[in-house]
């Protein structure tokens, strides 16, 4: 263990938390490593991915993540790839053939990967040692950036035959952890913990007026040019503004945002790494993995979405031990902007109900199928929450995922037919003959027919699909797959819509307060008169850090009190009719039926539905005319008018 560290890596010594978790996992057991962000957490899994047998499957939620991971492991000579979505198909399967010949030690994939038919065929294959799942707080839905998919990485962990995992965050609550000890089934004594407070890290919090802000940036900035420095911003239009804003005041910045090309973004953080750019402007999709040692400054030009994402990203800062510098520009300005965004992920009443009928509708076969993106625009349920509801039906054992396939796979032919058939002989031979002869043709591409297949020759369609990707493999056929469907077994003979609807609804209206909760918490610590530093490692369970930093706005006297945002003309002084007529009627002219209140609101505070990019909503007059009002008080103005037009 320690030559390898020293001979591959090239440390001298293992940094805190590192060895018991490293140890942990040579001795075969499951572990989890919660240690701050840029603290070394990767090299628990990096290192024991070298000593172990066979593969070792990393899940990481983002492609930079894994990409800023995989250029580390090159550069050390390990062999490690990814399988993601920007690569082709070939490149893929050329990433696959090398697994199954044994020439990798580290696969990385994005948990959405594992349900991919093809992927899951290939796992099955190939012996793996060890899970690890990196920012593994996605996997409790009592943190920040929960994703349901992570739900389900305990049961591939069985399904694939992996003896031992491996747990990687630097945000969890004492909460989080219980939740990922428990479903992970690790012992008390696995789960390292360094403490959460950081001596290198000012951290400061200053009330500024929405006004002022931009000029105070400017300022701040400017006594610091030159410094690697990284101003997070909430939307991507901010981020576009304020760059060109510090450009235009002689500090050279780029915006940085999930709405550039992906070259584009690839090359702006380039020129951060190598110091060639020494301002970004980024919303939050900038910085998870970005392993830069000599970050000086993080600035929150608006508030950060909770005190779990404050912290993972001012841990971007000072990773060199260097004294860093992290501002937060505060005020109660953007404060509606993080609440819709929360609002906007709470599932109508009526859309859980649509998605029960659908249920309900396939108890009849045992088995429920459908695409995800049709059933979003039925039942009005953005992506992210239709995927937490499937997981809560699934938690109350009313379905279970069976798989997920592309409803449609078709190739085109890189040699003649006749020539692919003469590489076969005796059953092989009519097996291919019958894929050939059942694909219906059009001038280029062929469809394959699953049904046809199946009811003609018993072929079963894991068969074909793993023929079809030998002979892509081998050149002879391009292949393409498109729409995917989710396979679930209805584990149910009867579901009661109306009580379940109500109950999952509850459940969602729960997440959503803890979740404006979470907002007030952070709103709480920035304004706190006890030490910064203190409160944050106190949020995560740390009662190891010092009662006073020294080193924080509260310790140099400066408690903030955050000015209100500016006053706004009184909601009952609007005029409803002239707001959201033009709505209402091309609402019902499209469904048939007037909108519900929720509905209305989501409308005025321009938070968008899938129902909304069917019916051009934001073309329409009023589309979010009350961004800048509380959401609450929007849906109590809304019910008080919709409640007189049925009187």
């Amino acid at each position: 263990m320690y030559n390898t560290l020293e001979q591959v890596f090239g440390y001298p010594q293992f940094r805190a938390g590192q060895e018991a978790a490293i140890s942990a996992v040579l001795a075969g057991r499951s572990a989890a490593a919660i240690f701050p962000t840029g603290s070394g957490k990767s090299l628990c899994y990096q290192l024991p991915a070298l000593l172990l047998p066979h593969l070792t499957l990393v899940v990481s939620p983002l492609l930079a993540l894994m990409q800023d991971q995989l250029a580390f492991l090159q550069r050390h000579g390990i062999a490690a790839a990814s399988i993601d979505s920007v690569q082709s198909r070939d490149e893929a399967s050329a990433v696959m053939a090398r697994a199954k010949a044994g020439e990798l030690k580290i696969l990385m994939v994005s948990v959405e990967r594992l349900k991919n038919e093809r992927f899951r065929h290939f796992l099955q294959q190939v012996p793996i040692s060890l899970l690890v799942v990196d920012e593994a707080h996605c996997i409790s839905e009592w943190g920040h950036n929960f994703r349901p998919d992570y739900l389900k990485l305990p049961d591939y962990q069985h399904q694939f035959n992996i003896p031992q995992a491996l747990l990687l965050t630097a945000t969890a609550t004492p909460a989080v952890i219980a939740d990922m000890q428990r479903k992970f089934a690790i012992a008390e004594s696995d789960v390292v913990t360094t403490g959460f407070y950081r001596a290198n890290l000012d951290l400061w919090v200053e009330p500024v007026t929405g006004a002022a802000k931009r000029q105070r940036l400017v300022q701040w900035m400017g006594e610091r040019l030159g410094q690697p420095s990284i101003v997070y911003v909430t939307l991507q239009k901010t981020a576009e503004q304020i760059a060109q804003h510090l450009s235009q005041h002689g500090i050279n910045a780029n915006a940085y945002h999930a709405g550039l090309p992906h070259e584009q973004r690839e090359s702006i953080q380039r020129q951060f790494m190598a110091g060639q750019l020494n301002c970004i402007v980024a919303t939050i999709a900038f910085g998870m993995g970005i392993d830069k040692s000599d970050i000086r400054n993080v600035v929150h030009f608006d508030l950060p979405k909770s005190i779990e994402n404050y912290s993972q990203e001012i841990g971007r800062a000072g990773r060199d031990g260097a004294t860093s510098e992290c501002l937060v520009l505060a005020n109660r300005d953007s404060l509606n902007v993080l609440e819709n965004f929360v609002y906007g992920d709470t599932p109508e009443l009526q859309g859980i109900r649509c998605v029960l009928e659908e249920l309900s509708a396939a108890i009849a076969e045992g088995q429920w199928e459908f695409m995800l993106t049709p059933l979003s625009d039925q039942s009005n349920i953005r992506q992210l929450p239709l995927k937490t509801l499937l997981v809560q039906l699934e938690l109350r054992g009313l379905i279970a995922p069976r798989y997920a396939y592309f409803a449609e796979y078709r190739f085109k032919f890189l040699i003649e037919p006749d020539t692919l058939l003469a590489k076969f002989e005796g059953e092989r031979q009519q097996f291919v003959a019958a894929i050939i002869q059942t694909s219906s043709r059009a001038r280029t591409w062929a469809t394959v027919n699953f049904d046809t297949l199946y009811e003609q020759h018993q072929a079963d369609r894991n068969r074909v699909v793993k023929a079809l990707d030998y002979f892509q493999e081998k050149g002879w056929i391009e292949l393409e797959s498109k729409q995917m469907t989710e396979v679930y077994n209805v584990l149910v003979t009867e579901v009661d819509a109306q009580a379940l609807s109500l109950e999952l609804h509850q459940y969602f209206t729960a997440h959503e307060r803890s979740e404006i909760a979470r907002i007030h918490a952070m709103l709480a610590l920035f304004s706190s008169d006890t030490c910064l530093s203190y409160r944050l490692a106190q949020y995560f369970g740390d009662e190891q850090a010092p009662q006073q930093c020294g080193h924080c706005s509260v310790c140099a006297g400066q408690i903030a009190r955050l000015p209100d945002p500016p006053a706004l003309a009184p909601l009952v002084d609007k005029n409803f009719d002239a707001l959201c007529g033009a709505f209402i009627h091309r609402h019902q002219e499209y469904t048939g039926s007037y909108p519900p209140a929720e509905r209305v609101t989501r409308f005025l505070c321009g938070i968008s539905v899938p129902l909304f990019t069917k019916i051009k909503a934001r073309s329409i007059a009023g589309f979010a005319a009350l961004e800048n009002y509380p959401y609450a008080d929007v849906r109590h103005w809304a019910e008080h008018h919709l409640a007189d037009e049925w009187i």
